[in-house]
């Protein structure tokens, strides 16, 4: 069945007058890291209805995916024709140009109301359409004409039906420089659009409590927001002082009784971002989503090292805060799509500053998309090596949009590229201290690494995506039902695979014959390598992996993770296991110091 068939649009009544058109999607049809919970999602629109001579105002309209359900639905209420309908459009891609394209045609008096950068995007997509094969340039039907842009440059009331007022709160971000928030006075209800969504696919109208969406409130914070943490903090600010009894996301389901304690996080989750001692500056351009979706791969593998990334979008950034950002930044990634065989305008722009403004000692990568050739990525690159720049990394080139191995690999190739510059800060560190370590000589840091841990190694498999780490740091938590926890740290490329409701093995290694099996997996592994190539391998009976040269193994399902400074603590139900090796010990891990493995 394809993935269109199984999507689906509902009614959700919110008041007389007012009623929220879900889209619902339950299984994942794009590879971007922000759907890697692979818990499907919802397209969340708000229509109000006509009425006391104003028109029916349709706020945050889904992308075209969802057209062929969502056209219907909303025709069931507001009919076709020449009955006026204006629509809110909160933030612009392609993808959303489409399905506005299919309202063109079908609503002859329609009028979009989007910030002054949507207008701009609007302007620029309306008749953009992805290259045809060769020979088919004719085939394609003609594009209706860009319906009136009412421009929303500051916050505005919009008179709706029934007495009520909508206020229109522009909301510019780095990854949606159109942005466009709703907020109707009345009851209420902010209609947030993509700040405070969650990637879930659910038919009911809120949540029902604060940790029922918890982690994929978070999974999607950390892959969208955090590269923007300082503009996202700063709006947060701003919507505090609206009196809200009703958050409405762009996906996921309406947060009515916990909405303070979400804000409240979304400031704590921005904080580390905040305070990290390096940056990370990401300049890019994104036509069709797919350079953007390269951005969110490689600036999350960053941020799980805990350095700051700083994304700017090259199009919507003025030149002296451009200039302030390269300068301040201690690594710099630039990304770019190509069009009609060039880089656009403003990435050439930004590029022209980076080579004026940048620092030659700091480390660079460059990334990008294309569909037909990769001229803008061999652009970026040639400059920055003519001018002297060093590469923490080959430059990224990806044909139309990353699947999901790619995915994966970007985000390990960002973790990377982290972690080199943590290294590099560490030794400038060490030399300036003359090379004395007053943590690891801290009794209390001592005696901490006095606590013992067996040796483990950690395997998992979900769909065509594996992943393994060495693991010593594990306890049973629990008899009833048989339960364990693992540290496991937020930089391991595993972590990602480690949420709730996925699988994993526990290998425990055997005192004596743990040296091959370490060796195997403390050894570093290019991004997207397989960690199991070479070796011979059973499985469980959910099919982790299994290593036969351990002693003992262990299958569990994640029920619950807690976040403890630089690790996750993630807890697990012990479904199956069993001994390879009757007669064996464990082994243990002694450690000198509890400031290291």
């Amino acid at each position: 069945m394809s993935a269109t068939a199984t999507r689906q649009t509902i009614q959700l009544p919110i008041d007389h007058g007012v009623v929220g058109l879900r889209g619902l999607s339950p299984e994942r049809s794009r590879f971007e890291l922000e759907y890697a919970l692979e818990r499907g999602s919802t397209a969340n629109s708000v229509l109000f209805e006509a009425a006391d001579d104003q028109p029916a105002v349709l706020v945050h309209p889904p992308g075209a995916a969802y057209g062929d359900v969502f056209l219907p639905a909303l025709a069931a209420l507001v009919p076709g024709g020449d009955q006026p309908l204006l629509v809110v459009v909160g933030h612009v891609n392609p993808n959303r140009v489409a399905l506005l394209r299919m309202l063109a045609e079908a609503y002859s008096r329609l009028e979009l109301i989007a910030s002054n950068a949507g207008a701009k995007l609007l302007q620029e997509l309306w008749s953009l359409r992805k290259p045809a094969p060769a020979g088919q340039e004719n085939a394609q039907p003609p594009l209706p004409d860009l319906p009136a842009i009412r421009v929303i440059r500051h916050e505005q009331d919009l008179p709706l039906g029934f007495g009520r007022s909508l206020q229109l709160l522009p909301a510019p971000t780095p990854r949606w420089p159109g942005g466009l928030l709703a907020f109707e006075t009345s009851r209420g209800l902010l209609m947030s659009d993509k700040f405070f969504s969650a990637h879930l696919c659910t038919a009911v109208w809120a949540e029902s409590n604060r940790s029922s969406t918890e982690e994929e409130r978070r999974h999607f914070y950390d892959c969208l927001m955090a590269p923007m943490a300082r503009q996202v903090d700063a709006l947060v600010e701003r919507l505090e002082d609206l009196e809200i009894r009703t958050i409405a996301p762009g996906h996921g389901p309406a947060i009515e009784v916990s909405w303070r304690s979400l804000l409240s996080d979304y400031r704590r989750w921005g904080e580390r971002h905040q305070h990290a001692s390096l940056t990370v500056l990401l300049l890019f351009a994104s036509a069709y989503g797919n350079t953007a979706a390269i951005a969110d791969a490689l600036a999350q593998g960053v941020s799980r090292t805990g350095i700051r990334v700083n994304s700017l979008n090259c199009e919507f950034t003025p030149a002296d805060e451009l200039v302030k950002a390269i300068q301040q930044a201690d690594a710099i990634l630039i990304g770019s799509p190509t069009l009609g065989g060039h880089a656009p305008t403003p990435i050439v722009s930004a590029l022209g500053t980076l080579l004026a403004e940048g620092d030659r000692s700091k480390p660079v990568g460059v990334f990008g998309s294309f569909g037909w050739s990769g001229e803008a990525v061999d652009l970026l690159e040639n400059k920055l090596r003519d001018g002297g720049f060093s590469f923490g990394f080959e430059p990224i080139r990806v044909k139309f949009s990353p699947d999901a191995a790619r995915v994966k690999q970007l985000e390990e190739t960002g973790t990377r590229f982290g972690r080199q510059l943590l290294q590099t800060q560490k030794r400038a560190q060490r030399r300036s201290a003359g090379g004395l370590s007053e943590s690891r000589s801290d009794p209390a840091v001592v005696a901490l690494g006095r606590v013992l841990g067996s040796l483990c190694v950690l395997t998992t498999r979900k769909g065509d995506l594996s992943g393994a780490m060495v693991a010593s740091w594990v306890s049973q938590a629990s008899f009833t039902p048989p339960g364990i926890t693992v540290a496991v740290a937020k930089d391991r490329a595993v972590e990602a695979l480690l949420h709730k409701g996925d699988r994993f093995a526990l290998n425990v290694l055997a005192e004596g014959r743990e040296n091959g099996l370490m060796k195997q997996f403390l050894q570093p592994f290019a991004p997207g390598a397989d960690r199991f190539a070479g070796l011979e391998l059973n499985h469980s009976p959910s099919e982790q992996p299994l290593l036969p040269d351990a002693l003992a193994w262990l299958e569990g399902e994640v029920k619950q993770r807690m976040e403890c400074g630089d690790h996750w603590l993630v807890y697990a139900q012990v479904n199956h296991g069993g001994l390879f090796d009757t007669q064996g010990s464990t082994a243990v891990h002694q450690r000198r110091s509890g400031a290291n493995y």
